[in-house]
């Protein structure tokens, strides 16, 4: 049944693809759950230079609350508006892979944008596939035959064109102009009247520090297709009761797994902002990042704000997961910290210094990982979208 309906959909495409509008510009991004990362800074930077042109989400159902708080126009996937919008569109701005059954017209430009810089190894290079539905060999083909239809792949370095065009298997165009989603970073650390703009904007208080939580998600979790879990040793307590007069933590989970957790009992002291929030803004106004493996640090580097990584399950995630481009301990630019306990004595640290828990490694990190940063990206993307039409 289910290839029957995916069989159909393909045709679909096909057809209703045949009345494309080059003035269409389809976005979406993390599968339709959020209006975020690279395709929303596109996106902003588009509505404002090119009136022009129909700009789109792509939402799915039950995900409509920030394009309704924000005035911004979308269609239902898989609804009747959604099947006139996507297969004609001039071009997708598109930040994760999306099913081959969703045929793309050769006219329409398919701008792949990712969503992070990788410190886990990805596609193509993951030595073991732990994802249901999928083996080793069919998890690498699907790599392959999705980077077929990328028409540009933006990148925001040299590391990450690099890996990209062997985990992907992409042979096409890169767009090597930094992330668009990091020119509010870039803003930010420019202009401090925009962090406090931002704080504003999403209610945090101006008197209180905000620790921004953000792991990664772990892919020996998984249950079954389709569903996926996370479970955490984070001193998500300890933190309330020994920090909350002064700090708020906020927590973003990964987005497969933001639904599952609730933190109402600390009474305002740790907030889920993995949902309705958008990750650059976390970032823009965040004084500390706590992280593990996620690709949030190359990114949060930026700002200049210091930056500890609990890891207390590192060796098992070497061994049994991914593994990593490069060796942690060498290369990140903030404490390993393995025990809730040491985790808590470096945030006292921070809390009485915060300069004191900066990794001396800082600067030349950000000169490999964050040089083509310049408050451009978004610029350089949207006008390749515009300027590099299809015949």
């Amino acid at each position: 049944m289910k290839g029957l309906v995916e069989s159909t959909i393909k045709q679909l495409f096909k057809l209703i693809g045949v009345f494309h509008n080059d003035k269409i510009i389809y976005f979406e991004s993390f599968h339709g759950t959020q209006y975020s990362d690279n395709p929303r800074a596109v996106f902003e930077w588009m509505s404002d230079k090119y009136p022009d042109h129909t700009l789109v989400w792509g939402v799915s159902k039950g995900s409509e609350k920030p394009f309704r708080d924000e005035k911004v126009s979308y269609v239902l996937r898989f609804s009747f508006k959604w099947f006139l919008t996507m297969p004609r569109a001039g071009a997708w701005v598109i930040n994760t892979r999306t099913p081959l059954w969703l045929a793309k017209n050769k006219k329409t430009m398919y701008i792949q944008t990712w969503h992070g810089t990788p410190l886990k190894k990805i596609g193509r290079d993951i030595s073991q596939v732990n994802i249901p539905g999928y083996t080793k060999e069919t998890y690498d083909q699907s790599f392959s035959d999705e980077s077929k239809r990328w028409d540009y792949l933006v990148s925001p370095n040299e590391y990450c064109s690099t890996i990209f065009k062997q985990a992907f298997d992409y042979q096409g165009e890169m767009l090597e102009v930094g992330y668009p989603r990091n020119d509010v970073l870039v803003q930010s650390t420019q202009d401090k009247t925009i962090g406090k703009m931002l704080k504003t904007k999403h209610h945090f208080p101006m008197d209180k520090k905000l620790v921004l939580y953000a792991p990664t998600w772990r892919e020996t979790e998984n249950r079954e297709k389709g569903k996926y879990a996370f479970t955490t040793d984070f001193p998500f307590e300890e933190i309330a009761n020994q920090f909350g007069e002064e700090v708020i933590l906020l927590v973003r989970m990964h987005y497969l797994v933001a639904q599952q957790f609730d933190f109402t009992k600390y009474a305002g002291k740790v907030i889920n902002v993995s949902t309705g929030y958008d990750m650059s803004d976390l970032l823009a106004v965040a004084d500390l990042l706590i992280t593990d493996y996620s690709s949030c640090f190359f990114d949060f580097a930026i700002t200049n704000q210091p930056m500890l990584f609990f890891i207390p399950d590192q060796k098992n995630y070497e061994e049994e997961m991914r593994g990593f481009y490069f060796p942690m301990e060498e290369t990140v630019p903030g404490k390993l910290v393995k025990t809730k306990q040491a985790l808590l004595e470096e945030l006292h640290k921070w809390q009485s210094n915060p300069k004191s828990i900066k990794s001396t490694s800082y600067e030349s990190f950000k000169t490999t990982f964050t040089q083509l940063e310049t408050n451009q990206a978004a610029k350089k993307v949207s006008e390749a979208i515009v300027s590099k039409r299809k015949d």
